[in-house]
């Protein structure tokens, strides 16, 4: 699994508060998108287009297990790499179907705006504007299997695991 896409450059310690305020929840998808990351970068989901990826420094989503991966993905970000995640909002990632790789030093070979690939797996990341790599750790086949179809719920659906939701 290969994403491409602009990149947005987040310090070390983002915690999901940020990603998911308090605010967001209970709002429909579609209107609490506009409250991811309000409160460190006002207007930031104004500028964010389909395709984009975040790459976060260390201990990314730290916090509380706030679901923001399924916000990050219907704002359109097609994965996020950082140095290193917190582990709840690496799962929560993967369950939500939002493509998160672990890559100590990313933040080092990526600046903002530049085109980056992520080889989901083999865990290469490279940054296309300046040929620059770092390395980290390609992700299980069972993980990259669950993304594929759309996270945890719809590859338990497609399986016929669970119902579908009452729509």
């Amino acid at each position: 699994m290969i994403v491409e896409g602009r990149a947005w450059v987040f310090g070390d310690d983002i915690n999901s508060d940020l990603l998911y305020p308090q605010a967001a929840f209970g709002l429909p998808l579609d209107e609490a998108i506009g409250y991811v990351f309000r409160a460190n970068r006002p207007g930031w989901v104004d500028l964010v287009q389909p395709g984009d990826v975040i790459v976060g420094g260390r201990n990314f989503g730290m916090g509380s297990a706030r679901t923001a991966g399924a916000l990050l993905r219907r704002l359109g970000i097609a994965a996020c790499t950082a140095d290193s995640f917190a582990s709840l909002f690496f799962r929560n990632g993967i369950n939500t179907g939002l493509p998160v790789l672990a890559c100590p030093g990313v933040t080092a070979v990526v600046e903002e705006g530049q085109r980056v690939r992520l080889d989901l797996g083999t865990g290469l990341v490279r940054n296309l504007d300046t040929g620059a790599e770092a390395q980290g750790a390609r992700l299980p086949a069972e993980l990259l299997e669950t993304l594929t179809g759309g996270g945890v719920l719809a590859s338990l659906e497609r399986r016929g695991l669970i119902a579908p939701p009452a729509r």
